[in-house]
């Protein structure tokens, strides 16, 4: 008998997961709290532009659409550095033609949608709230978000994928032994805009992502297709600098005019903006287990939201997919089983970029306009052009590879264990590339 599959959350984990699982032959029924985002008729839905970089291309790759959604990203080969008193840096992020691309949140995940509606083993039901589940019985009850009906429906196997705050895994909560918690960031984040020029052009360099580093917080700048910039500004919700401190139109533009000099006139609605756009919570999500026996499993952000500074929640959760595509490859037959390799392979590399999210926010808001910090940068892109097999920087091993997080977290800290023994060399700065600098770094390494 063909099993009845639910996928709780119809955004950009849960529209490609319907695809792959079509794919198999499942007949599918998604069910979203949202309307229908490609009636345009939405407010309230985040906008922040994402970072697709190889894991997500991997996850499009596999359903076929990796080209089509390249033809509307921006790559971006690297960081734009602002300085307060109005210097830039350049600071590639990989080798040549290595980039990661800017595109829409809504445009990617109206475009999964309709494939996902293209096919006949998947049917859409909007507005409809998840808010109780029987796991073992496989039983789901939505509310109307229009009429406040209540309706349950019965599945054989459910999915997951209704986000941070998903109903789904708060039913799995209730389980014995359940392991779960949620932290925030002391940071909120306001998204802001740059438009287009007067001449309809970018208002700076548009194959970049711009950081505006200020100890503590910072801004930064996506490009858009239509020539605009997405920015979004990662700012305490407490303190002498922060969200509360900022209530009038006047010190918001003083504070602007002190902190990000260069940007206050390419942002012409930054009082508008600064005042009517919502203020967001940034949340790291840890639980275990995933799965509840073969019945339901959960995916993306459900399991693991991660904080948006190593740009890779959307490429974990496209990651996620194809791991569990690869797995049901070699044994679909029980369900149970994979769902078991599924979690077990899967939450040590949630786990480990989740840390290096974190971490990197510290890196962009603190160091990356710091001269020891760019030094050990440019030693570093040293060792990876005469060792390229043995010293893949961390930042490439996350971006531009599918090495596994936890190796990348591993590598990195002992990578980050001999650079810190390297930038203790006196009179560094003037040999940083000599030969006996290498020496040591080549001992090190343990050749």
């Amino acid at each position: 008998m063909e099993k009845k599959v639910a996928v709780v959350g119809a955004g950009l984990v849960g529209s490609l997961l319907s695809v792959y699982l079509a794919r198999r032959g499942y007949k599918i029924d998604v069910y979203e709290r949202r309307g229908d985002l490609r009636t345009g008729n939405l407010a309230g839905g985040r906008s922040i532009n994402l970072a697709l970089s190889e894991r997500g291309w991997n996850g499009l790759r596999g359903i076929g659409l990796e080209e089509e959604i390249r033809k509307i990203s921006i790559p971006m080969s690297g960081r734009v550095i602002h300085h307060v008193n109005g210097e830039i840096d350049f600071q590639p992020y990989g080798k040549e033609g290595q980039a990661i691309y800017s595109v829409s949140r809504l445009g990617l995940n109206i475009r999964l949608m309709e494939l996902a509606d293209a096919s006949e083993n998947i049917s859409f039901h909007f507005d409809e709230g998840c808010v109780r589940a029987d796991l073992e019985k496989g039983l789901l009850g939505f509310e109307n978000q229009k009429t406040g009906l209540f309706s349950e429906v019965e599945t054989d196997l459910i999915f997951g994928s209704d986000g941070a705050f998903s109903a789904l895994r708060l039913s799995m909560q209730m389980t014995d032994r359940y392991d779960y918690s949620q932290t925030y960031l002391e940071h909120g984040y306001k998204e802001l805009s740059i438009p287009t020029t007067a001449d309809g052009n970018f208002a700076m360099h548009q194959n970049a992502l711009h950081i505006w580093p200020r100890g503590g917080f910072m801004l930064i700048a996506l490009p858009n297709l239509d020539k605009s910039f997405t920015c979004t500004l990662f700012f305490p919700f407490e303190g002498e600098k922060s969200f509360s401190k900022i209530n009038t139109p006047e010190n918001l533009l003083q504070f602007f005019n002190e902190t990000f000099p260069d940007v206050v006139p390419l942002m012409p609605t930054l009082v508008e903006d600064f005042f009517n756009n919502p203020t967001g919570s940034l949340m790291t999500v840890r639980c275990f287990p995933w799965a509840y026996k073969d019945k339901v499993l959960l995916i993306g952000d459900a399991a693991h939201a991660i904080v948006p500074f190593f740009g890779q929640g959307m490429n974990c959760g496209f990651e996620d997919c194809t791991v569990l595509e690869e797995l049901m490859n070699q044994n679909d037959k029980d369900l149970g089983e994979v769902f078991r390799k599924f979690e077990l392979s899967r939450k040590p590399n949630s786990d480990a970029i989740a840390q290096l999210a974190l971490d990197n926010f510290i890196e962009m808001r603190d160091l990356v306009g710091d001269k020891k910090f760019l030094l050990r940068k440019k030693i570093e892109a040293e060792i990876n052009k005469k060792y390229p097999d043995q010293w893949l920087s961390q930042y490439s091993m996350v971006t531009f590879s599918n090495i596994p997080y936890s190796e990348a977290l591993r590598r990195g800290e002992n990578q980050r264990i001999i650079m810190d023994k390297v930038m203790q060399i006196p009179d560094i700065e003037n040999k940083w590339n000599s030969e006996e600098v290498m020496n040591r770094i080549k001992t090190e390494m343990g050749n």
